[in-house]
């Protein structure tokens, strides 16, 4: 394995070009190669956001609305379906994804400035559906607890995915949400192997601190479910019992899993990926992805984007309905479980009829 493939603590030593650049430039190796693998120090930009809410008609996704108070993600995982969105921002979806980051600074003043318009229809928002909430810089920058007071300050519904631990810094707020029925968190579980967690996921939390997590954040009374995100065939698909039982064990109530996704710039990343970390294998597993996505690396249509298709995808769709069948992880949680009645702005006028 050539070091040049590898930088310490990064999901990817490589940044494709930005699809949008007018010009590329090409790193040329010279033969000075280094004995230690290079280290990148993460950047973060402020940003001043216009709008805070994003809206989605997706029929694949369980919530209309949703929040990313960072753009770019610091885990730094390599299968990220969100890395090509950083090109809108004049990026690579490589390495800058996870070491130039932005963080929009003002993500709670306009979430409060949104649910206070006399038009705004109260439904769950989402917090994590492009990027993880809880990267590590959300530490020192608190932008995802921030905008969790104004939530809880609203009583206004909300949904967290994360691969985070500090999740657990926020239990105090999340522990009042889910007293009135205002919170739900998907902790996304991805392989119980630390060696392939280190690769894969470089900057995430280890599995066992995302399984406390989920006996943490339970104990307190938050419901929490496991999302098995993403099932690579031929690198994680083997787990998928054992990762439901874990969770299980853990607390979990209910769980989902999604058949990995290459978008754009994401299948040659992954590609580049597994030649360095797993060449024997390689072929194989994009041969399978291959058969589950129509003959291509990635299948964008509404209702085969996150299960796939053919044989390989019927049957981990088959393992994982036994599974969790037996489990008793097959509940079906609904956004309508949430308590959008509630909803109530700081100092507006209540209804008196």
């Amino acid at each position: 394995m050539s070091v040049l493939h590898l930088i310490r603590g990064r999901g990817t030593a490589i940044n494709l070009p930005n699809r949008f650049a007018s010009t590329l430039s090409e790193a040329v190796d010279d033969g000075w190669i280094q004995d230690v693998p290079p280290s990148i120090a993460t950047e973060v930009r402020e940003e001043q956001s216009k709008t805070i809410i994003t809206r989605n008609n997706s029929p694949d996704l369980p919530f209309d609305r949703s929040i990313n108070p960072y753009r770019g993600c610091e885990h730094g995982c390599i299968y990220c379906y969100a890395r090509p969105s950083h090109a809108y921002w004049d990026m690579s979806p490589g390495l800058d994804f996870e070491t130039r980051l932005i963080a929009r600074t003002n993500a709670a003043t306009l979430l409060e400035a949104e649910l206070m318009k006399p038009g705004y229809s109260c439904a769950p928002i989402n917090i994590g559906a492009n990027t993880d909430p809880y990267q590590p810089i959300e530490r020192s920058y608190k932008l995802t607890r921030q905008c969790l007071e104004v939530l809880l300050r609203f009583r206004h519904p909300v949904t967290l995915v994360t691969k985070g631990s500090l999740i657990l810094r926020d239990i105090d707020l999340l522990e009042k949400l889910a007293r009135l029925r205002l919170v739900r968190v998907m902790v996304s579980l991805t392989t119980l192997d630390d060696e392939l967690k280190r690769t894969l996921e470089p900057r995430a939390a280890a599995p066992q601190a995302r399984l406390k997590v989920i006996r943490e954040l339970t104990s307190r009374g938050i419901p929490v479910g496991v999302l098995c995100a993403p099932i690579i065939p031929m690198v994680n698909d083997s787990e998928l019992e054992r990762l439901l039982e874990a969770a299980q064990e853990a607390g979990a109530s209910n769980a989902s899993y999604i058949l990995l996704r290459l978008p754009r710039e994401v299948g040659p990343l992954f590609e580049d990926w597994l030649e360095t970390h797993l060449p024997l294998r390689a072929a194989h597993v994009l041969s399978i992805v291959r058969q589950c996505r129509g003959g291509e690396l990635y299948d964008s249509r509404f209702g085969s984007r996150f299960r796939g298709e053919g044989p390989f995808a019927a049957l981990l769709a088959q393992r994982f309905s036994l599974v969790i069948k037996r489990l008793g992880l097959n509940r079906r949680e609904s956004n309508d479980e949430l308590d959008c009645s509630i909803f109530s702005p700081p100092g507006a006028q209540m209804n008196l009829l």
